[in-house]
């Protein structure tokens, strides 16, 4: 089986940036991202951009368009023998719809979504998580839908924390804050670490 890599982080940290520059250095590479250039990742694109979603409704959107992920893209990449890098994952889901349903009568939001994913979910063999302040990445991302905005990602940032310490050795944090050339530089080190290969450091 070949290995999974996902790149997380808030809005703004430059994950897609990044995401783009490993691309064009590994081009042996399966690279994909959630939400998924689907019908199901319509759905959940749409309902980011509508503020009067039901939060819990659109975990099931995203879980959905997750689980096709996995069948259509994940799995059969992995099981051929191909490398996967995936733009967000289901920690994505973790954080920000725990965020989402923190006022709910759910209780503990973060561990009833991770029960959801258990069963049929495939964990990460590693996470390159782009750390930002929530402040910076709502000005990069611009704050065009709901997700975006300083009070909702401070509390993505607790959340993530959360899931990354109960699993410190799957995380590679990289501090997002740096030029975007010192970034990219530095991902490509832990990626091609993790792959066994030399990935050049130039943009």
């Amino acid at each position: 089986m070949s290995t999974l890599i996902t790149l997380e982080g808030l809005d703004g940290s430059g994950k897609s940036t990044v995401c783009e520059s490993l691309q064009s250095a590994l081009p042996e590479v399966t690279f994909t991202r959630e939400p998924t250039d689907s019908w199901y990742g319509d759905l959940v694109t749409e309902s980011m951009h509508d503020d009067s979603a039901d939060s819990l409704a659109e975990l099931f959107l995203f879980t959905a368009d997750h689980a096709a992920h996995l069948n259509r893209v994940i799995r059969p990449s992995l099981a051929s023998g191909t490398a996967v890098i995936s733009d967000r994952y289901a920690d994505s889901r973790f954080a920000y719809q725990a965020a989402a349903l923190a006022d709910s009568r759910i209780d503990a939001p973060l561990e009833y979504i991770q029960s959801i994913h258990e069963p049929f979910s495939r964990r990460p063999d590693a996470t390159v998580y782009l750390d930002i302040d929530p402040e910076t990445g709502v000005t990069r991302a611009g704050a065009t839908n709901k997700f975006e905005r300083v009070q909702y990602l401070e509390r993505v940032a607790t959340q993530y924390e959360r899931v990354i310490a109960a699993e410190p050795t799957r995380f590679y944090r990289v501090d997002a804050s740096q030029s975007i050339a010192d970034v990219k530089k530095r991902v490509k080190t832990i990626v091609g670490t993790m792959l066994g290969d030399e990935v050049s450091t130039e943009s």
